[in-house]
């Protein structure tokens, strides 16, 4: 039976599958066209927090929009409790009449001591979570603060099919990399006194945007420091805003014929 409480799932290893080359060059190898067989498996292992709604098991039918949130660097290592010190995991566990703790998956993991965010391995915990939960795909939203703020400029460059938004704060990224991302909806928040990651990288990165033809949000708090955070995932309309979006919504009405 599926609890409805926080479940942390540290340690988990999940079997994924990649290209790789696992064996030697022939000897004498044939020449011509030949079939061969790529082979190798990878496993990665990472811890993170699984929170499920109250009423997921109502109805076994109902898929749920889920919000992947990546943390800064303070909760990096192999306690994933220290995850929920700071935004979604905390929003979750101390406000249930919240509206994210009500509606949303929320997959939080925990990025090991010393590293940053790959891509890659996060790209592989949404595809084990949309297996083994009822996830709807359009609804996908993902969501960093400061390390995790970088972290979702880099996922969604990588990835922009798989989000119907983004929010990143208090972070930073490639503007070279926007036109990756221009179709996306898009909500940057950055304290314009951060001492920690200076404002001027949002700046950059919604300039770039908005010279891209991109609709994107920015609230640039004055007088605010690194924690631009904290007020931001306690503001009941950033999940209004997240599921007034679904998936290539902005990309489907381009491609509709004019009446």
């Amino acid at each position: 039976m599926m609890t409805n409480w926080m479940i942390a799932l540290a340690g988990l290893s999940l079997p994924l599958f990649v290209l790789g080359v696992a064996r030697g060059a022939d000897a004498q190898p044939q020449t011509g066209q030949h079939a061969k067989v790529l082979d190798k498996q990878v496993e990665v292992k990472l811890n993170y927090l699984l929170y499920l709604p109250e009423d997921y098991n109502k109805d076994p039918d109902k898929k749920w929009p889920l919000m992947l949130f990546l943390h800064g660097s303070g909760e990096r290592g192999d306690d994933v409790e220290k995850v929920k010190v700071h935004g979604p995991p905390k929003v979750v566990e101390q406000n249930k009449d919240s509206q994210l703790a009500k509606e949303f998956i929320v997959v939080s993991p925990q990025c090991p001591a010393g590293k940053g965010w790959k891509s890659d391995e996060l790209e592989w915990l949404l595809d084990d979570t949309a297996a083994h939960y009822r996830v709807d795909a359009d609804r996908v939203y993902l969501t960093g603060l400061s390390m995790g703020g970088f972290g979702t400029w880099d996922l969604a460059a990588n990835s922009p099919q798989r989000f119907a938004a983004i929010v990143p704060m208090c972070g930073g990224g490639n503007a070279a990399m926007v036109r990756r991302v221009k179709d996306l909806p898009i909500w940057v928040f950055h304290g314009d006194a951060d001492p920690a990651v200076p404002v001027q990288r949002s700046d950059e990165m919604v300039k770039a945007l908005k010279d891209a033809g991109a609709d994107v949000t920015y609230t640039r708090y004055p007088g605010v420091g690194h924690d631009c955070w904290t007020r931001s995932y306690d503001n009941p309309e950033l999940y209004k805003w997240l599921l007034s979006h679904k998936r290539g919504e902005k990309k489907a009405a381009a491609a509709a014929p004019a009446k």
